[in-house]
C-alpha cells in the first residue's frame, strides 16, 4: 500500500471510528437508537456537507482507493453484526414460535413486499429488480430496537413481546431469503424468473440447515482441540473465524454473506459457552460495526432531495408502517395488545439499512432512491419507541426483569 494511500485510509477511519462513537453516544442520551447517530454522522462527513469522504470521485484516484478500503473494512462490520443477531436468536424459539408468531412474521413482510413493489413498479414504473429491492427494505424489522424498549419498560415476557420475538427470529430468516434472490438476480440469472427465484430459495434454506445440522455437530468438538491448544482469545478468534468462512461458503454458492454470517451465528447460540462468545465478540464488533453504518450515510446525498424524492418519502413511510401494523393483526388466538405487535414490528434500523446499503453498492438503485430508503427507515426507527411505550403502558410487568437489553447497534 502506498504511503499517502495508507496515510489517508488511517486518517479518514479515525474519524469515523471517533464520530461515529460521539453520534451513537449523543443520540443514546436522547433514547434514540446509536444506529441513527453514525448514520447521521455519515451523512456529515460525506458530500451532503464536509465530503470527506465521497463515494462519487472517479476510479484510479487515492481518495475512491481509500473509499474502497474502508467500505471493505464496513462489510467486515455487517458481517459480525448478523453473526451477532444469530448469536441472539434462537432456534428452538423459532421453532416452536407459534401460529400467532408465525403469521405475523409472514404478513409482515409479504405485505411491505407486496406494497413496496406495486408502487415502485406500477405508480413510480421503475425496473422489477429495483421494485423487489424497494419492497425487500419495507419488509426488514429490527427487533433489537423494539426488545430494548421493552426491556425498558419490563415488558419482555409480555405475550406482546414473546410474538414480536418469535416473530423477529423468522423475519430475519425471510429477509436473508428475500436478499440473496436479490443478490442472485442482481448477478444475472434472470433469463428464467421463476426457476432463478426457486433455486436461490432452495439453496438458502438447504445452506442454513445445512450449517446448523453440520455446525451444531462439529463446532463444540473443534472449539474444544482449540482450547487444548491454548490458542489466546478462543473465542474471538474461534467465533471470528467461523463466521467469515460460513459467510465465504454463503457468496460461493451465490448467496449473501450475510446469511452465513447469520447462520454461524445460530450454530454458536447452541453452545455452552454462548454467553462468552457474545461477550468476547462486541468489543470487535463495536468498531467494525459503526463503520458499516457511517458509510451507509456516506451514500445519502441531501443535495438530491427534490419534492419528488419528499413524495416518495412519504408514501413509502405509510406503506412501511400501515404493512406492519396490519401484521400484528395477524396473530389470531392471541390475548395481546395486536396494535401493540404491529407497532413493535415497525421499525426497520439495522436490517432496513442492510438492505439499502447492498441495492446502492451493487449498483440496483440511485442515490436517490437509496436516499429516501434511508430516511424511510429514520422515520420508522424515530416513531416506534414513544408509541410503543404508550401503547405497552398498563398490564403487568415481568416478575423478574432482567437487566437491560445491550444495543448491539
Amino acid at each position: 500500500m502506498e504511503a499517502a494511500l495508507l496515510q489517508d485510509v488511517l486518517f479518514k477511519l479515525l474519524v469515523i471510528i471517533i464520530a461515529a462513537k460521539a453520534g451513537g453516544w449523543l443520540f443514546e442520551r436522547i433514547k434514540q437508537p446509536a444506529v441513527l447517530g453514525e448514520l447521521i454522522v455519515g451523512i456529515l462527513l460525506g458530500p451532503s456537507l464536509f465530503g470527506l469522504i465521497d463515494p462519487n470521485i472517479a476510479h484510479g484516484t487515492i481518495a475512491f482507493t481509500s473509499f474502497e478500503i474502508i467500505t471493505f473494512i464496513g462489510e467486515i462490520g455487517v458481517i459480525l453484526l448478523l453473526f451477532q443477531v444469530g448469536l441472539e436468536s434462537n432456534i428452538y424459539q423459532l421453532l416452536k414460535a407459534g401460529v400467532a408468531s408465525t403469521l405475523v412474521a409472514v404478513v409482515g413482510v409479504v405485505l411491505p413486499v407486496s406494497l413496496g413493489f406495486a408502487f415502485f413498479k406500477y405508480v413510480y414504473h421503475a425496473p422489477t429488480l429495483v421494485s423487489i429491492l424497494v419492497g425487500a427494505t419495507l419488509a426488514a424489522t429490527s427487533v433489537g430496537i423494539t426488545m430494548r424498549v421493552l426491556s425498558e419498560i419490563n415488558k419482555v415476557s409480555s405475550e406482546e413481546g414473546k410474538i414480536i420475538l418469535g416473530a423477529a427470529v423468522i423475519d430475519d430468516i425471510l429477509g436473508l431469503i428475500i436478499l440473496s434472490v436479490i443478490a442472485g438476480l442482481a448477478a444475472g440469472a434472470s433469463a428464467n424468473l421463476g426457476f432463478t427465484i426457486g433455486k436461490i430459495v432452495l439453496f438458502t434454506l438447504i445452506f442454513l440447515i445445512g450449517t446448523l445440522v453440520i455446525g451444531i455437530k462439529f463446532t463444540p468438538v473443534i472449539y474444544k482441540y482449540a482450547h487444548k491448544m491454548k490458542i489466546k482469545r478462543t473465542f474471538v478468534v474461534s467465533s471470528f473465524i467461523f463466521a467469515m468462512v460460513a459467510s465465504l461458503l454463503a457468496h460461493l454458492i451465490g448467496l449473501a454473506t450475510i446469511v452465513g454470517a447469520f447462520a454461524a451465528g445460530l450454530v454458536f447460540e447452541r453452545l455452552e459457552e454462548k454467553e462468552h462468545f457474545e461477550r468476547r465478540i462486541k468489543p470487535v464488533a463495536d468498531i467494525f460495526v459503526p463503520v458499516f453504518f457511517v458509510m451507509a450515510g456516506v451514500y445519502l446525498d441531501l443535495h438530491s432531495a427534490n419534492l419528488n424524492m419528499l413524495y416518495v418519502v412519504g408514501v413509502l413511510t405509510v406503506l412501511a408502517i400501515i404493512g406492519k401494523i396490519l401484521a400484528g393483526w395477524a396473530a389470531i388466538g392471541a390475548k395481546a395488545n395486536k396494535l401493540a405487535i404491529g407497532v413493535g414490528m415497525i421499525p426497520r434500523g439495522e436490517v432496513g439499512l442492510i438492505f439499502a446499503a447492498f441495492g446502492i453498492t451493487n449498483a440496483i438503485i440511485t442515490n436517490a432512491t437509496y436516499s429516501a430508503l434511508v430516511v424511510v427507515i429514520m422515520i420508522t426507527t424515530l416513531v416506534t419507541p414513544p408509541l410503543l411505550v404508550k401503547l405497552m403502558s398498563g398490564g403487568k410487568k415481568d416478575k423478574h426483569p432482567k437487566k437491560k437489553i445491550d444495543n448491539i447497534m
